[in-house]
């Protein structure tokens, strides 16, 4: 979602490092566009008016540090209060051990919460905990049924009363998972306009109640500023604990994540970024830095490897690439690894340097659609045997892929091209490890 504003600061930091030193006019040139690349981007101009400031602060006077180029410079000071902007540091939830934790999900209606409340329950059930979602929207069409078939999906069990008041419910749920041994709860609560007074009374009652551990306003990224305006409004009621940013997949320019803790005081502690339930990830302000200034994420991207790559299956592979045995039902296999990691726009962009020099028209996210639809066509002998594939087989796989049998060709070209490859280093890595065999023989 930070492409736009990303594409604006290398831009700006391009200039930056065409000049030979740091002078306090050319900063001030700098800040300027920084200050319309922000705007733009839909962050508080009050926020704009802080960030700018601190900036020019650090950066007129400070000296040019031997090795290091103007623009480095500026991009470091840049990136240090872009990262304080969005809070510095990850504050990870605090659970108790011998208690009933439980977590209240505020905000608008439209904002995500359902969803939302699904996707937490089971970033923290792969954490070892055991969730229970309880329903507390009794005014939505459909809510309490939305999250049951959420709940069952992912084999979480939901709490819900159809009769009762949300209050009610809520004493009911703390008493049910209480007894029934669960760890933490999730109260999904209805969505509500931030000036209906009666609402928000609700909301402010089932907190009293409930007396949760934490409470997170889910705000809709699409919405911009108006996200923050209304997160100030529920801190009033609920004085919640942490934002949690929906759909920061989607054409949001970023002002909301970049506005709201200077606004509420609260960060960010969540963004949910697909449809999909393990579509959730902790919000890491440094990381987010480093990627709006082209500076990449190598963490976030080991770590999205490790969650969705399997181990033995990797082991298995290293040993079939050794043989050269490696198929296209294994390169299927990695196919929907690497599709579980996200898309290919969102991988390039965590690797330092990339991410501001490719643009979303120059990715085809459907490549590798194409790619599976292909092999998905094939029959298990042409799979683990490509060269049994004819001009009739090859018909038959565009037809049934919806591809061109030009397309086909080019694929298997490809997938020998990869192969032969694969080939000649193993004879370098063979050779290589025969010399030094050789070497360890003879010292």
């Amino acid at each position: 979602m930070f492409e736009e504003i990303s594409g604006r600061f290398d831009s700006i930091f391009k200039k930056l490092k065409s000049r030979g030193r740091l002078t306090d006019e050319n900063i001030a040139d700098a800040m300027r566009d920084v200050k319309r690349a922000l705007l733009e981007a839909d962050v508080n101009f009050r926020v704009v008016k802080k960030f700018v400031s601190g900036v020019e602060q650090k950066a007129i006077g400070t000296e040019a540090l031997r090795g290091v180029s103007p623009g480095q410079q500026f991009v470091k000071l840049v990136n240090d209060e872009l990262t304080r902007l969005m809070g510095g540091e990850v504050k990870p939830v605090k659970f108790h051990t011998n208690r009933l934790n439980t977590i209240i999900m505020a905000g608008l209606q439209g904002s995500g919460k359902t969803t939302s409340c699904a996707k937490l329950a089971l970033h923290f059930r792969k954490q070892g905990h055991k969730p229970v979602l309880v329903a507390c929207d009794i005014y939505r069409a459909a809510a309490i049924d939305q999250l049951e078939s959420l709940g069952k999906s992912l084999n979480i069990p939901t709490f819900a009363d159809r009769e009762n008041t949300p209050l009610e419910i809520a004493r009911e749920a703390l008493h049910y998972a209480k007894n029934e041994g669960y760890t933490l709860a999730i109260f999904d609560t209805a969505g509500r306009l931030h000036i209906d007074e009666q609402m928000m009374e609700e909301l402010g009652g089932l907190c009293k109640e409930i007396k949760p551990d934490e409470i997170f306003f889910v705000a809709d990224a699409m919405t911009g500023q108006d996200a923050v305006n209304a997160a100030s409004e529920f801190h009033k009621v609920t004085n919640f604990s942490g934002v949690l940013l929906s759909k920061m997949d989607g054409d949001a320019r970023g002002g909301a994540a970049l506005s709201i803790l200077d606004v509420t005081g609260v960060p960010v502690r969540f963004v949910g970024v697909g449809e999909k339930p393990d579509g959730l990830e902790v919000f890491h302000p440094e990381r987010t830095a480093s990627r709006i200034l082209g500076m990449g994420d190598i963490v976030s991207l080991v770590e999205k490897a490790q969650e969705s790559f399997d181990l033995d299956k990797s082991r298995k592979l290293e040993k079939k690439l050794r043989k050269n045995a490696f198929t296209l039902q294994d390169f299927l296999d990695q196919l929907h690894q690497i599709k579980k990691m996200g898309s290919m726009g969102d991988l390039l962009s965590m690797i330092p340097g990339v991410g501001n020099r490719i643009n979303d028209a120059e990715i085809d996210n459907n490549a590798l659609t194409r790619i599976e639809a292909i092999i998905c066509s094939m029959t298990k002998q042409e799979r683990n045997k490509p060269s049994i594939i004819d001009g009739r087989r090859k018909r038959r796989i565009s037809s049934g892929s919806g591809t061109t049998v030009q397309e086909v060709n080019r694929f298997l070209k490809q997938f020998d091209s990869m192969k032969s490859m694969m080939k000649r280093m193993n004879k370098i890595s063979s050779r290589q490890g025969q010399s030094a065999a050789i070497r360890n023989l003879i010292s």
